[in-house]
């Protein structure tokens, strides 16, 4: 606690604290949302397994439009991304340098995460556990990843759409939003995979919006890292507008967009993964999943001065620290948590196996979250430190030319590492006999990109 009250009073009276608000909120509505919608049953083989209820509750499929948060976590990571950048410039710092660091805090508890499940998988294989159970338990495990196969291609993008951003100002998330439209037409009129660049478009057309909130803040007087830089004349339009007015109209506008285009319009209510349905609004992201991020844009809008208020407030902002400071832990570990709550009370003969929607289902719902409650707890105590703890990096000298071109594309490629091997899980069926639980070349592939970024966080070739 004293560490948090510390933390606390050193803020500084600028930092947009909602920002960090929005990220711990988002995480824990991703984490009850996937907990409460879990149903556990016996397949025909007499073990455990799982599926999403959302299938057998439609009524709950407009519950969505404020429960799929993944738009939330890109917007907080573009003004974040944004902030920190325009402070590793304003400190005369490098682009390179900036991506090097920030792996540090995406890469150490992804690692964690990973190696002790292929750790667990080759312990459990050599004990006589079949392969392909082996591989089920850990694909269900690292179904969160999936979120950071897309975050790690856009962290690198970052410097060059900022950049464009600077220029462009709101016209480029537009622009990105009429590349997601075209993926839908394709997708609509042919085969799915022609809405593949979506994963792409969708995403960085709502960090951008992140951008557009971190230059309305530094404009106004708010957190900014140094000098702002002139703005270019007609280019006011870079910025985000953040007053309730604004709010009021996106919530409007985006809810309106979302009825025309799922009651009137091709696309399916639900904002979430439902088997049956045509269309997946969130894998890849559809203009309906952008249409309710316009809404829940403007939500936060209006919600923003009273949350700012009550932010200023000792205690809340404490919390506020402490879930962020393990908030990637938390996100990563809590269906591993499922898996291990789940093992346990089959082990013991007790696990619940109500019918979905049943009042039995419905009741068993509190217990539920709350013994997964604690083992996520239990998670995060010994694996949230790995989180906390990561060290700011060494500053560095300058480097010859020669060495920062070095730098830039094993960079490149320790991030090309990690996105290929997480992609490379996401991509392998869960019924594939995998004696590590985890595909080796993807793990190969991840821990080499790891590897490439650790070394680089080091300060190797940093002088050349």
């Amino acid at each position: 606690m004293r560490r948090l009250r510390q933390l606390a009073e050193r803020t500084p009276a600028t930092r947009e604290r909602y920002v960090d608000l929005l990220r711990a909120l988002a995480i824990t509505m991703v984490v009850l949302g996937h907990w409460g919608v879990t149903v556990i049953g016996y397949d025909r083989a007499g073990r455990p397994a799982g599926h999403s209820a959302l299938g057998d509750l439609p009524w709950a499929w407009p519950l969505t439009w404020v429960a799929q948060v993944m738009p939330v976590f890109f917007l907080v990571g573009g003004y974040a991304n944004a902030a920190s950048l325009a402070a590793r410039r304003g400190r005369g710092g490098t682009p390179t340098g900036w991506l090097v660091d920030r792996s540090a805090r995406l890469a150490r508890p992804t690692t964690a995460l990973l190696v002790v499940l292929a750790v667990g998988a080759a312990v459990a294989t050599l004990r006589g556990a079949d392969p392909t159970q082996v591989r089920t338990v850990v694909w269900f495990a690292t179904i969160p990843l999936w979120f950071l196969v897309a975050y790690l291609v856009v962290v690198p993008l970052t410097p060059p759409m900022y950049a464009l951003h600077r220029r462009f100002g709101l016209a480029v998330p537009v622009a990105l939003v009429g590349l997601v439209a075209l993926g839908d037409l394709g997708r609509l009129l042919g085969p799915a995979g022609l809405a593949t660049g979506n994963y792409l478009f969708g995403w960085l057309a709502v960090h951008q919006l992140g951008f557009a909130w971190y230059d309305s803040r530094a404009r106004s007087g708010g957190e900014a890292a140094g000098p702002v830089e002139p703005e270019p004349r007609g280019l006011r339009r870079r910025r985000l507008p953040l007053s309730r007015r604004a709010g009021a109209a996106l919530l409007a506008g985006g809810l309106a967009a979302l009825l025309l285009l799922t009651v009137v319009g091709p696309y399916p209510v639900v904002m979430l993964n439902v088997p049956g349905e045509r269309l997946d609004n969130a894998a890849p992201p559809s203009l309906a999943l952008l249409a309710a991020a316009t809404a829940q844009l403007g939500l936060i809008l209006l919600l923003r001065e009273p949350a700012q208020r009550w932010l200023r407030r000792p205690r809340p902002w404490q919390a506020v620290i402490a879930v962020n400071a393990v908030v990637l832990t938390v996100f990563l570990w809590h269906l591993t948590a499922a898996v291990l709550l789940v093992g346990l009370l089959d082990a013991l003969g007790v696990l619940p196996t109500p019918r979905v929607g049943s009042a039995a289902w419905y009741a068993w719902r509190i217990p539920w979250l709350l013994a997964l409650t604690v083992v996520l707890a239990a998670l995060v105590a010994v694996f949230g430190p790995i989180e906390a703890r990561t060290r700011r990096p060494r500053a560095t000298g300058p480097a010859r030319e020669g060495a920062r071109r070095l730098r830039t594309a094993l960079a490149v490629l320790g991030y090309a590492g990690l996105v290929a091997g997480l992609l490379l899980n996401s991509l392998t069926r869960k019924a594939a006999p995998e004696p590590l639980g985890l595909p080796a070349p993807a793990l190969v592939a991840y821990l080499a990109g790891a590897g490439v970024l650790r070394l680089l966080r080091s300060g190797w070739g940093s002088r050349g």
